[in-house]
């Protein structure tokens, strides 16, 4: 399970990084894979890795896990 978060973690970093890019108008995946099938398979596996991370953040999250992550509101 810990290389399946690894995994996600390094295509979320690219998924934020390409977006970055894409505010200033250029596509590095686009750019480094053009814009056929593999470059879909990319997209769709960094769409995953984030519903994955999102649904697993708590348990995987060592700040968010511990009680102490969040002071209580007063």
């Amino acid at each position: 399970m810990k290389t399946l978060h690894i995994i996600a973690f390094i295509l979320l970093v690219i998924g934020g990084i390409n977006w970055l890019f894409f505010a200033f108008s250029m596509n590095l995946v686009a750019w480094a894979l053009g814009t056929g099938t593999i470059a879909m398979v990319v997209y769709v596996l960094v769409g995953l890795s984030a519903i994955f991370e999102a649904v697993t953040h708590g348990k995987n999250c060592g700040t968010c896990s511990s009680k102490t992550a969040m002071p209580a509101m007063k």
